[in-house]
């Protein structure tokens, strides 16, 4: 236990005033000028105060001038300036003030005096930032999902793949029925490690949303939470709620804990609320809650499910293997998938094969798809996304749907249309076809081991639910993101045109006319020597080590609003010849405006992505007279602007590094008056030219 900390300290033991110290983080989640600018801006107001400040930078090079123990046990204070998770355990005892990074940048001086009497953070204690306004708790919810996803994913791809290898190495058709490892096998052992793997992914999901919402206090009942969601035999059903059922005791767990800290208790039970009253009351309020409350709709909708489907066993085949492909895909593992499963499954043993083929062409098509998704539009995923695509399609080569979870937990509204959609044409097809399956299981896997009878159709059925998906999927993606950016949703260039990428063999085009309203210089055509040789580092037009050069310098910028600016920002990048899809740049960098604007304050402004869409790093620079309208939390319009650009996969710091120094450089008033007043590019290249 930590006693709550006095007065700062002003003097040591000899009656001597000693100045006063303070340590500051700052930290921003997508880019890296807050995090910079704000540490000077705190270190430079702290000086002029007679303070003495270490500031600890978290961008996107990792921690820098890191805060050790010394550092802390001397400090009178902490100032957190940060819009991301950073762990404050390493200050228990001190004062800790939490503010967003643009409050670094704009108010320095006044965290430095609120900071002396902010609160003492103690043992398990959370602080969190103040609310900055409407749509911040969606906010909340979305980091909080995406968290959940993010430590799911693992679990997913190891498990899944597991799981594939031992059915394909050490698995056969059993004569009684079933796809079977014979037991006391090495791969059987292998299967059950996979087999955790899976089992662990529900919990897991639940746990880090809830974690990310109430910290640590709500990791135990958000991951027992999520293991109760996912073991049916607790509610009296036959099949878990999976992951649908782990998002819901997330978010139950991560908000109950939050209110349950906000419980007066007496200070002799502070110390031990977040390590025991608190995990222990959210646990089982949450478990008995989903028992039951929850739990029983869910085994009640399972048994209804089982009878209804029971009465359409004389039906028409297509309507039939629709309903069961739609089930299969709806919930990937959840009670709907395990209803149709468990009902085709249990018809085998009667001799009904039909309907277990439906659902057997259904099983894959969902992580299948998602993967093809992946492949087909790069851009519309993260890299990590596009490397769990490439285990979701090997996932799904063994008839593991769950490779898909991670797809549909963090885009449900886009994926699980897609799924179903997929499901039912790949069981519609199954069922027309009459293909029949002799095992409990999915996937071309069973059709190689001999299970299916009307392989070829099997096939065509995967084939088509597969491509209907993947492209229902990446149309969805594409209009939601769309919406997003305020674009509509068919145009661009022509009407319904897909903006150009240039690969190997598509020659040197750059697509820039969607940003600038020019042509772009097709391969083969030569370009001003001027703009060919300004792009090697180093060289006598180029600045921050090459990054930005002559011909991604403007002087004057005709844009007169934020969308507009980006658009033509991108334009001059294009120039450079390293920007392969000059639209997706631009949306790239108009979804990170609405995470936050890239607006600085004193009439600064960096908007940046990280896209393949460019195919190394690049950098430009444009001034506006009258300045453009940027969302600053100080009111001033943007009139110089930077926007940077690197490649998802960039080798190296090199680049991060130039810019932090950029952004520190900008917070020189003197440096920015040389920038305005320079007189053309290459005055404005000389101002940067010793930045490198």
């Amino acid at each position: 236990m930590t006693s709550p900390a006095g007065p700062p300290p002003t003097g040591s033991g000899d009656g001597e005033r000693r100045r006063l110290k303070l340590l500051a983080v700052t930290a921003c989640p997508t880019g890296i000028a807050h995090t910079y600018m704000a540490a000077e801006k705190l270190a430079q107001a702290a000086e002029s105060r007679g303070i003495d400040m270490k500031v600890e930078t978290q961008g996107s090079i990792g921690a820098e001038n890191v805060l050790d123990d010394n550092d802390v046990s001397t400090a009178d204070g902490v100032i957190v300036a940060a819009d991301k998770d950073v762990d404050l355990s390493r200050f228990v005892g001190k004062r800790v003030l939490t503010v967003g990074v643009a409050e670094g940048i704009h108010h320095p001086g006044r965290l430095i005096e609120r900071v002396q009497s902010a609160p003492v953070h103690t043992e398990g204690g959370s602080i969190k930032p103040v609310a900055e306004g409407l749509g911040k708790e969606r906010s909340v919810g979305y980091k909080a999902l995406m968290n959940g996803v993010s430590y799911m994913i693992p679990f997913v791809v190891v498990g899944g793949l597991l799981i594939a290898a031992s059915l394909s190495l050490g698995g056969h058709t059993d004569p009684s029925g079933g796809l079977v490892i014979p037991k006391d096998s090495f791969w059987m052992d292998v299967n059950n490690i996979g087999v955790i793997g899976f089992t662990l992914m529900v919990p897991i999901l639940s746990g880090y949303i809830a974690y990310a919402i109430g910290d640590r206090p709500a990791l135990v009942p958000g991951m027992i939470g999520g293991w109760i969601a996912n073991t049916g035999s607790l509610y009296d059903s036959k099949a878990g709620a999976g992951f649908i059922g782990a998002i819901v005791t997330g978010f139950l767990a991560g908000y109950l804990v939050l209110w349950i800290k906000k419980v007066k208790v007496p200070k002799f039970v502070q110390p031990i609320m977040p390590i025991i009253v608190i995990p222990i009351v959210a646990t089982t309020a949450l478990g008995l809650f989903f028992i039951y409350v929850i739990g029983k709709p869910i085994s009640w909708v399972f048994e209804h499910l089982t009878d209804w489907l029971s009465g359409m066993t004389g039906t028409s085949a297509i309507l039939l293997g629709a309903i069961l492909g739609l089930m299969i895909a709806f919930d990937m593992g959840g009670p709907v998938n395990k209803t149709a499963f468990l009902f085709g499954a249990g018809l085998i043993a009667t001799g009904n094969q039909t309907v277990m083929g439906m659902c057997a062409a259904a099983i894959p098509v969902m992580p299948l798809g998602q993967g093809l998704a992946t492949l087909t539009r790069k851009r519309l995923y993260t890299e990590q996304e596009r490397e769990t695509g490439l285990a979701s399609l090997f996932m799904g080569c063994f008839g593991i749907s769950e490779g898909a979870i991670p797809f549909a937990a963090a885009r449900p509204a886009q994926v699980i249309p897609a799924n179903m959609l997929g499901g039912a044409v790949a069981g519609a097809v199954a069922g027309v076809a009459g293909v029949e399956d002799a095992v409990p299981h999915g996937g071309p896997i069973v059709a190689v081991l001999g299970a299916v009878s009307g392989v070829p159709m099997f096939f065509v059925a995967v084939v088509i639910g597969t491509v209907v998906t993947a492209l229902t999927t990446v149309t969805l993606v594409d209009i939601s993101e769309r919406k997003r950016r305020g674009a509509p949703v068919v145009g661009g260039g022509a009407p319904g045109a897909e903006p150009a990428l240039v690969g190997v063999g598509a020659g040197a085009v750059v697509a820039r006319q969607a940003v600038t309203g020019t042509s772009a210089a097709p391969a083969g055509v030569s370009v001003p020597a001027r703009e060919t040789a300004a792009g090697e580092a180093g060289g006598p037009d180029t600045a921050l080590s090459g990054y930005l050069t002559a011909q991604t310098v403007k002087v004057s910028l005709d844009a007169r609003e934020k969308e507009a600016a980006v658009r033509e920002m991108a334009g001059l990048l294009a120039r450079s010849g390293k920007v392969a899809d000059a639209d997706e740049l631009v949306r790239t960098a108009l979804r990170r405006e609405e995470q936050g604007t890239t607006g600085l304050g004193e009439e600064i402004a960096i908007p940046h992505a990280k896209t393949d869409a460019v195919t190394a790093p690049v950098v430009g620079f444009a001034r506006s007279v009258e300045g453009v309208e940027w969302g600053s939390l100080d009111g001033t319009k943007a009139k110089l602007v930077f926007m940077i650009a690197v490649p998802e996969a960039a080798a190296g710091d090199e680049h991060l590094r130039i810019l932090a120094l950029l952004s520190r450089k900008l917070t020189d008033a003197g440096f920015r008056e040389r920038l305005m007043t320079a007189e053309d590019e290459d005055a404005v290249l000389g101002v940067l030219g010793d930045i490198r």
